[in-house]
């Protein structure tokens, strides 16, 4: 009896630890404007990279996308990958509602992911990355980052500093 009574706890407290970690998932911070017109987001980003000789990150998702709050949250919550960030990117987070109703934002919505070179190919998030003049450089796969339930600091740092202005600079 003893055993089936350990056995049935054993089994409730696992169950609570999985129903409080996707407690936590539904708790992250959401970070898409689901208001703003993403193609002015992406001029402004632009601009300002130019302005400040950054380049500008955009990751493309949305606040529907667990993984792409996931990774939001991962890069505010590690000091190196944040200063990274911070020096040589404009990093925005870029809205897109792939089964939304609302014909002009579908619109929208297609017209951005063809400025940005048709990311969507590689699932959500994405990243895409733009030079000071708008420029596709390079489609980040956030699938090459991930480990686990969550994302590899190694691979994602070593994205970062694959794109910065200086990395990818004609010497």
């Amino acid at each position: 009896m003893s055993k089936r009574l350990f056995v049935a706890v054993v089994a409730v407290i696992v169950a609570m630890m999985a129903w409080a970690q996707e407690g936590q998932e539904r708790q992250l911070k959401k970070v898409y404007d689901e208001q703003i017109n993403p193609l002015e987001q992406i001029d402004q980003a632009v601009a300002r990279a130019k302005a400040e000789g950054k380049h500008v990150i955009c990751q493309v998702g949305g606040n529907w996308c667990p993984w792409c709050l996931k990774f939001a949250d991962f890069i505010t919550n590690d000091s190196t990958i944040s200063k990274m960030i911070e020096d040589n990117y404009v990093y925005i987070h870029v809205n897109y509602r792939p089964n939304t109703k609302d014909e002009a934002k579908k619109a929208l919505g297609q017209q951005m992911l063809k400025r940005l070179g048709n990311p969507a190919r590689f699932g959500f998030p994405v990243f895409v990355v733009l030079d000071g003049e708008g420029n596709v450089l390079h489609i980040q796969d956030s699938v090459l980052l991930e480990e686990g339930k969550g994302y590899h600091k190694d691979r994602t740092v070593h994205f970062f500093k694959q794109w910065t202005p200086t990395a990818v600079a004609v010497p």
